[in-house]
């Protein structure tokens, strides 16, 4: 559905060229909800400019269904756009029309007859869940109902592609997931393809099927979402996944903990006791830890987990304090190691006897 290829955006500032995309190549299919994600500055906001044309690239071609958009003409490419909807952060509403008049501003400007406006507009506020408040003006609403306004409207000519620029990050967290359920459900319904840029690793998770990750105007990681959360590849993009789905243990807990694992060791000198830190990516946890004590004859105890569901996949991070013997902990140890987890040594308290 839309093919980048080897785009380039640079802009002229008091300190020199300031080069905001450097070389994007990126494809994006048809009826996909496409993340592009990165640190502030990191050029995502100039790319969904690139895309809808709203920015012109120094270089390179941006192709919408086979369409290339770069070397169009203005009417051309005024007709083409209808085919592109824009979400906004900051809701871009006029504050002189009602919801209806907002969402029937593009069938206005399009030059779309009169009652198919009304019809139209009428079946968009019903999708979006707005149908009782048509007639109300953006001050008269939340701003959850403003962003569905929003999306409303930029549906309004049928368009093949959504765009959805940071449309979640200036609402609270539940407002922000009954935005991403209703994106997710309009995909689902009409097909159209989304392509969120957001700085939320969160939204990422739970919406969408790939991600691009952006810094310094460059795409440092691609792939699927769970991918890229499970193991990702570069350093930023691994600070960014951490946020969501990594657990740490803080330094009284740590103290506390070499103090248990110096009593456990105490009370059975002849087994060596472990803290191990499993960063899981796929598989259950429960069955898990089940499996260490009933098959590997270990004795178990979760200390702390964060476990996040990431497109039905369970990843994150746990936290497990074991005790057995040396061969029984080295099994236990290789086991973990072939079933969707990674295991790393925080402590260990040889034996004594």
């Amino acid at each position: 559905m839309i093919e980048i290829r080897n785009l380039s955006k640079s802009y002229s500032t008091p300190q020199g060229k300031f080069e905001a995309l450097r070389g994007i190549n990126l494809s994006v299919g048809e009826g996909e909800i496409f993340g592009v994600i990165g640190p502030s500055g990191a050029g995502k906001s100039t790319l969904v400019k690139c895309i809808n044309l709203l920015e012109r690239a120094d270089s390179g071609a941006i192709l919408i269904g086979g369409q290339p958009l770069t070397d169009l003409t203005e009417s051309a490419l005024r007709a083409q756009r209808r085919r592109i909807g824009m979400v906004f952060q900051g809701f871009n509403l006029l504050a002189r029309r009602t919801v209806f008049g907002n969402v029937a501003l593009p069938l206005e400007i399009a030059g779309v007859a009169s009652p198919e406006i009304g019809a139209r507009v009428s079946r968009l506020l019903e999708l979006v869940g707005l149908t009782h408040l048509a007639d109300r003006y953006p001050s008269q609403i939340s701003g959850g109902q403003k962003q569905r306004v929003g999306i409303a409207r930029a549906l309004a000519n049928d368009p093949d592609v959504l765009l959805s620029d940071e449309a979640t990050s200036a609402l609270d967290p539940e407002t922000t997931q009954s935005i991403l359920a209703l994106l997710r459900d309009i995909n689902r319904q009409t097909g159209v393809t989304v392509v969120l840029i957001t700085h939320q690793m969160e939204v990422v998770r739970q919406i969408c099927t790939r991600v691009a990750v952006l810094d310094r105007g460059e795409i440092i990681e691609l792939g699927d979402t769970l991918s890229v959360f499970s193991s990702p590849q570069h350093a930023i993009t691994r600070s960014m996944v951490s946020a969501v789905t990594a657990s740490d243990l803080t330094a009284e807990t740590m103290i506390a903990l070499k103090s248990r694992v110096s009593g456990m060791r105490d009370a059975r000198p002849a087994e060596p006791v472990v803290l191990w830190r499993l960063q899981l990516s796929g598989g259950d946890a429960g069955t898990l830890l089940s499996t260490l004590a009933r098959d590997h004859g270990l004795d178990v105890v979760l200390v702390q987990a964060r476990v996040e569901d990431i497109q039905g996949v369970p990843v994150g991070t746990l936290f497990l304090l074991a005790q057995g013997s040396a061969v029984a902990l080295a099994s236990a140890f290789k086991f973990v190691t072939t079933h969707h987890a990674t295991v790393e040594e925080v402590i260990h308290e040889p034996a004594t006897a």
